[in-house]
């Protein structure tokens, strides 16, 4: 029988966020993967834990994954941790899982720390719907390309930064996105816990005068779908309503449909519609 992976989730800042089914895990399994080994040397310490601790991270994620997948298929239960938070959450672990369930190994999450939810909940920003995007690329077409993407989401937008590059990202997201409400979130959960709830041009003459220091979890607001609806009003007033029309017909709606949907666009009755297309007749 092969083993179980256990992806556990260890404290972001407060070590008491530490779940008690993630310790008895941890002390129970063969081999714990850990993103950085001396940082979760720490943790375990702290907790009594020695099960022995082997490296796994961006830069072996594909060998070092075959190599943890054999011991699951030899019977060996293992756990994965990261440096903080949740593991396979914008993190190498998502390769170990994948390798597991095309293997038939079992894999369960233990719930606890994940940054990105412990932000949102602190921003003040719409909850209900979110965009998790991890660390934007540092691949500048790449990039663009998404941020173009973000210009359109109408759900909050959650990113993770390095404090090395906040000032470039800042920087990008307002020259796309406008001067949106954003929550910049560092220390969380810690003592000097930081929440900075401002709109980004704010943001950025802030990081002018101040040196970013510590991780980052930015919760940006999401487009107004009232500034969507003006855009696409805009557009079509530009439009004479036989084009209006015609072009909702070469999608496929019959002229009944195609009518309505014209005047939906613009804000009028269909038969306002009707009576202006009768007197191009």
């Amino acid at each position: 029988m092969p083993g179980t992976l256990y992806l556990c989730a260890t404290p972001i800042g407060n070590l008491q966020d530490i779940t008690e089914r993630v310790k008895t895990t941890l002390n129970s399994v063969y081999l714990i993967a850990a993103e950085d080994t001396r940082n979760s040397l720490k943790l375990l310490n702290r907790f009594d834990i020695h099960v022995p601790l082997t490296s796994y991270h961006e830069y072996n994620k594909y060998d070092k994954a075959e190599e943890l997948l054999e011991l699951l298929l030899s019977g060996k239960d293992l756990a994965l941790i990261t440096d903080a938070g949740t593991p396979a959450i914008s993190d190498p672990g998502e390769v170990l899982v994948q390798k597991c369930i095309e293997n038939g190994v079992l894999v369960t999450s233990l719930p606890g720390a994940c940054a990105a939810v412990t932000a949102l909940t602190l921003s003040g920003l719409s909850t209900g719907r979110f965009s998790f995007e991890g660390f934007l690329s540092r691949e500048n077409r790449e990039r663009k390309e998404l941020l173009e993407e973000l210009k359109k989401e109408t759900r909050t937008i959650i990113i993770y930064e390095a404090p090395h590059h906040l000032k470039k990202t800042l920087s990008d997201l307002y020259k796309v996105l406008g001067d949106r409400r954003i929550s910049i979130c560092r220390e969380l959960t810690k003592i000097h816990e930081e929440i900075m709830r401002t709109v980004l041009s704010e943001a950025l003459k802030y990081y002018e005068k101040n040196d970013p220091r510590g991780e980052y979890v930015l919760v940006i607001e999401g487009r107004k779908r009232s500034d969507i609806q003006a855009e696409k009003a805009e557009k079509y007033l530009e439009m004479s309503i036989e084009e209006h029309v015609r072009a909702y017909e070469e999608q496929g709606l019959d002229r009944k449909e195609a009518m309505k949907a014209a005047a939906r666009d613009r804000g009028v009755q269909k038969r306002d519609i009707y009576n202006a297309l009768l007197r191009t007749c």
